[in-house]
C-alpha cells in the first residue's frame, strides 16, 4: 500500500516558477515507477511526466511541457518532485502524483495503482 500526498501548488504568474512536491509512504517506494498528471476543468486527466523506478535514470515528458518541466525523485525520502518553470495559463488544472508496480503505457491513467489528493496549480496572466 502506498499513499501520496502531493503539495506546492498555488497561484504563479505566467513565467513563474513552482516546484510541486509528492510525499510517499511505503516501505517499496524506490520500486515503483512515479508519474505527474494534471487535469484542467472540463478535460480529462493527462500524463506530464514519468520517472522510472529505483534509480529514476529514466525521464519522460509530454511534449507540451519538454524543456519547461523536471521530475526527479529522492528515494531517501520517499518523494517525488516536478520542478515547472516558464509557466503558461494552459498549464493552470489540479495535478497529481501517481505510483505504478508495473507500467505498459506511462501515458495511460490505468497504469498507476496508487494517485494522490492532487494538489492546484493556477498560472494568471
Amino acid at each position: 500500500q502506498v499513499q501520496l500526498v502531493e503539495s506546492g501548488g498555488g497561484l504563479v504568474q505566467v513565467g513563474g516558477s513552482l516546484r510541486l512536491s509528492c510525499a510517499a509512504s511505503g516501505r517499496t517506494f524506490s520500486s515503483y515507477f512515479l508519474g505527474w498528471f494534471r487535469q484542467a476543468p472540463g478535460t480529462e486527466r493527462e500524463f506530464v511526466a514519468g520517472i522510472s523506478s529505483w534509480s529514476g535514470l529514466s525521464l519522460y515528458y509530454a511534449d507540451f511541457v519538454k524543456g519547461r518541466f523536471t521530475i526527479s525523485r529522492d528515494n531517501a525520502k520517499n518523494m517525488v518532485a516536478l520542478q515547472m518553470n516558464s509557466l503558461k495559463p494552459e498549464d493552470t488544472a489540479i495535478y497529481y502524483c501517481a505510483a505504478a508496480k508495473e507500467v505498459l503505457d506511462m501515458r495511460l491513467r490505468r497504469s498507476y495503482d496508487y494517485w494522490g489528493q492532487g494538489t492546484q496549480v493556477t498560472v494568471s496572466s
